[in-house]
């Protein structure tokens, strides 16, 4: 299922900026980054629960916001893209 995955986190102090640094790390090692604070991740449900929790930890609730839209197995019909960084293919050929 894809999950998109987006966050806020308050960066106002050096604790904060180092929540931020890992909670972009947990989601690029989980998707794509389709914006500054926002990822495209394609996960199966143990994936996300997982993903889901590792997050929770990493942020500090009463300073921090995460969203999570599950956008399920035909998200593709549901994501239109306009502007700059084209939609990408994230089950397609990844070349390194």
């Amino acid at each position: 299922m894809m999950v998109l995955v987006s966050y806020d986190v308050n960066t106002e102090d050096s604790a904060g900026a180092r929540r931020l640094r890992k909670v972009a790390k947990a989601c690029v090692n989980k998707g794509q980054r389709v914006q500054n604070s926002v990822f495209e991740c394609l996960l199966d449900y143990a994936e996300y629960k997982a993903l889901k929790i590792e997050l929770e930890k990493l942020i500090d609730p009463k300073k921090d916001s995460l969203r999570f839209y599950n956008l399920g197995d035909k998200y593709s019909k549901r994501i239109e893209t306009l502007g700059r960084n084209g939609a990408y293919d994230p089950e397609g050929l990844l070349i390194v």
